[in-house]
């Protein structure tokens, strides 16, 4: 899946805007922004616990500012404390309820904690707020498939198919929905025409998800050619993803599970569909 803007995290987090000076005795610089600068600073040096306690002491000096409250917000999610982060972007919007970035993050993180229904509920504001961001959010469609909205997840991944044609993944998620509702023969039929990916190994997901391959058939492209380890450790964490969800759908929960688990374990991946497989993995352990 491609990603959409709001995922330059670090980027914002490492960036030292031009426009604010450096030197600590610039007059002009607002009391709140050097805080922010030096946050910036620490965090990109490695200080987390500084970076925070400055970012903190920013949003206390300019509490009526929503960027300070994001920024914050941007630290706990960088060192993996959702939590805190929703808690955070929370404050921002009621400072700035029409912040789209800071919607779409907060949307994004109530995903990864397992609450897809305030996930939905954000990435819908974003559209009503964004209208021409509605066919690109294949994420949207993901929190449907797992809020159990499958009609509704199907019709996100076909109108996502008409900005991104060339996604296998956007046709395996549509083909999961169809699965749900009317079986996997249906949903073979109605596989969304992919040709161009030229990630590996999807286009054997693909073949597989047809019924020309068979899941092995999968791990091999994964694993050809010898690739650099980081990135066929990236490779196996997409191939047991959907070698997981295309065993969930087939009925065979052992080796779903076997998949998923081994997605989000030995082949984890810190970016979103790394973050999917986690999730997955999680809703089968409260389901043992």
């Amino acid at each position: 899946m491609k990603f959409s803007p709001a995922h330059g995290l670090l980027a914002l987090l490492l960036a030292v805007s031009p426009t604010l000076p450096l030197s600590a005795a610039a007059p002009e610089v607002a009391r709140p922004d050097r805080l922010l600068i030096d946050s910036r600073l620490a965090f990109k040096t490695g200080k987390t616990n500084e970076a925070l306690a400055l970012a903190t002491r920013a949003i206390e000096a300019g509490a009526d500012d929503p960027k300070y409250y994001y920024f914050r917000g941007s630290l706990h999610e960088a060192i993996h404390q959702p939590t805190k982060a929703v808690a955070d972007y929370d404050a921002a919007l009621k400072l700035n309820p029409k912040a789209v970035e800071i919607i779409e993050r907060r949307g994004e993180l109530h995903f990864k904690l397992g609450h897809f229904p305030e996930s939905i509920a954000d990435f819908d504001r974003v559209i009503v707020l964004a209208p021409p961001q509605g066919p690109h959010h294949w994420q949207r469609g993901i929190a449907l498939y797992y809020a159990g909205r499958f009609e509704d997840g199907r019709k996100q991944f076909e109108s996502h198919q008409t900005v991104n044609p060339s996604d296998v993944e956007n046709a395996v998620w549509h083909y999961l929905c169809v699965a749900r509702l009317q079986g996997v023969e249906k949903a073979r039929a109605a596989l969304i025409n992919i040709k161009g990916d030229g990630r590996v190994p999807m286009m054997e997901i693909y073949a597989l998800f047809q019924g020309k391959l068979k899941p092995d058939d999968v791990l091999k492209a994964a694993m050809a050619g010898d690739p650099p380890a980081l990135r066929l450790r990236n490779q196996l964490c997409y191939a047991h993803l959907y070698l997981g969800l295309y065993y969930e759908a087939a009925g065979n929960e052992k080796l779903a599970r076997e998949h998923i688990f081994k997605a989000a374990g030995e082949f984890s991946q810190d970016h979103y569909m790394g973050e999917v497989a986690q999730v997955h993995a999680a809703v089968f352990r409260k389901t043992k």
